[in-house]
């Protein structure tokens, strides 16, 4: 074998926190390499470092044995680098040929040459095996083709070395299929592959290796297939992790969630939700399946009364809360929102702040709408303790907290205050392990107590493990429903993108 990628003693600082300490890493040619760790191990700061959007302090880089110093992207583009980041980076309104040829257009008498552009494209798409047609809108694409829209990009570039960047954390588990048939592809064509991903069942199905960070620095090489989840979990966070969870069976309570013919349209009166209907009743978990974009969302905001309800009744505890006010529907439904920095957090806050922010108007956080400074403090600490949210002060910003610790405040703020019905919207999204086993112990002891728990996720492990009862939404309907536990993953994914024929009833799992 080849050396392709050679790290040498990789240092980098951001003030007094040491991102990498010291990294060695080394890459054979046509080698898929798994880079796993906790959030906050330093594995996107090495893969910045290598795609030269940071410089190291300290260490060396070498590719195919030459010493190379990359001071920005365009420097490691020239080495032969190509990254694929989680958050695309292509433009909707060009076409997948523009897109793919951006800042590299081939030109004939000082014009762009769109027609040889569209059939070198053509070529690459064929030779990778990506049926990728260079003429369509982006905007137009599912977001498994655009995946294919940025690996052509880096090859059009002449990358020999990709680095993926979560890059199964949108997909249907078919698209993740086909993108692992694509990076076998790749591999058996001589390219190298670092991926990044927190899912081990991903790591033992595509990689020869894997490198694990903790703390930024490296504490294992593992040949993955004399390796196991479990070893590698041991190396990320230092102990065992359970991620699989027997659900004590238990009596379930009163209908909690009730949705009658609800219907939403966007603002331009497409119906995006389409009478919808279905239950919870406390003491469950009830899952919600699909691609982003089928209607989850507004299914969710309409809910929280985020967005007006064009049709249909909502039922809370049997009061129809249909038109209630945001304001009062926070105090009757708890909310984990998917974008966690965002919507469910104000980062410029303190922490205090935003343990209590939504319930500032409750006793023992205030009274008669005066805030209590020494309840507040006594509240946000035993909230800090009982989550387990790594944190210095409760005054300091909450800009400060990984993500993974800011989930955990949301988490903390949204379940400490008994409401009947949680709904929590990719709760573990870009989490660690260690984070991840955190969120799933925090609902199924919410489950536990009675109440009800509406899961959306993209994560179809997570919702066959946690869910009591999976709903499955493709364009804005609930197109099945199946029993959690046994559900087979891949007919899910074929409900998720309107191709399963087969009959379905929530008595009979969907077992293979």
């Amino acid at each position: 074998m080849t050396l392709e990628l050679e790290v040498r003693g990789i240092i980098k600082r951001f003030s007094s926190l040491v991102a990498n300490d010291h990294i060695d890493l080394r890459v054979e040619r046509g080698e898929i390499r798994a880079i796993v760790g906790e959030n906050g191990a330093g594995k996107t700061t090495l893969m910045n470092i290598l795609y030269g959007l940071f410089q190291p302090d300290e260490g060396e880089i070498y590719v195919r044995g030459q010493r190379v110093d990359f001071r920005s992207p365009a420097d490691s583009i020239r080495a032969g680098l190509g990254m694929v980041h989680q958050q695309f980076m292509l433009f909707p309104s060009l076409s997948v040929a523009e897109n793919v040829i951006y800042g590299f257009e081939p030109t004939r008498y000082g014009i762009i040459d769109r027609k040889v552009a569209v059939q070198e494209i053509k070529e690459l798409s064929n030779r990778y095996h990506m049926e990728v047609d260079p003429t369509q809108r982006v905007g137009n694409l599912p977001v498994g083709i655009c995946q294919k829209v940025e690996i052509l990009k880096a090859l059009f570039r002449k990358a020999n070395i990709l680095i993926l960047d979560e890059p199964t954390a949108v997909l249907t588990p078919q698209e993740r299929d086909g993108l692992f048939i694509i990076m076998r592809g790749l591999r058996e064509q001589g390219k190298t592959i670092l991926f990044i991903t927190h899912k081990l069942n991903e790591v033992m199905a595509i990689s020869d290796n894997a490198t694990v960070l903790r703390n930024g620095r490296v504490t294992a090489e593992l040949c993955t297939k004399d390796t196991n989840p479990e070893e590698i979990t041991r190396y990320i966070v230092g102990r065992e992790v359970m991620l699989e969870f027997e659900k004590p069976k238990q009596q379930l309570g009163n209908e909690v969630l009730k949705l009658e013919g609800i219907k939403v349209n966007d603002e331009h009166g497409l119906e995006m939700v389409k009478d919808i209907s279905f239950h919870i009743k406390g003491g469950e978990i009830v899952g919600v399946a699909g691609v982003s974009g089928n209607g989850q969302e507004e299914l969710v905001e309409v809910i929280m009364g985020l967005r007006p309800l064009d049709g249909g009744a909502i039922h809370l505890e049997g009061k129809d809360i249909s038109h209630l006010p945001l304001n009062k529907r926070r105090k009757i439904i708890s909310y984990i929102p998917e974008d966690r920095f965002g919507v469910g957090s104000v980062i410029g806050a303190s922490i205090s702040e935003n343990l209590i922010m939504g319930y500032q108007s409750q006793a023992p956080i205030s009274k008669r709408w005066i805030l209590r400074p020494r309840s507040i403090a006594s509240f946000t600490y035993s909230l800090v303790s009982q989550f387990g949210i790594k944190v210095a002060h409760i005054s300091e910003s909450a800009s400060n907290l990984s993500g993974g610790n800011l989930q955990k405040a949301v988490l903390a703020r949204e379940l400490s205050h008994g409401s009947p019905l949680v709904i929590a919207d990719q709760p573990t999204r870009g989490l660690d392990v260690g984070s991840t086993e955190f969120v799933y112990k925090q609902l199924v002891d919410y489950r536990l107590k009675g109440k009800a728990v509406l899961l959306i996720s993209a994560d179809l492990n997570e919702i066959i493990c946690l869910s009591d009862r999976i709903l499955v939404m493709f364009e804005g309907q609930i197109v099945g429903e199946v029993p959690g536990g046994r559900a087979e993953e891949n007919i899910l994914g074929l409900m998720m993108t309107g191709a399963w024929n087969g009959h379905h009833r929530a008595d009979k799992p969907l077992a293979g």
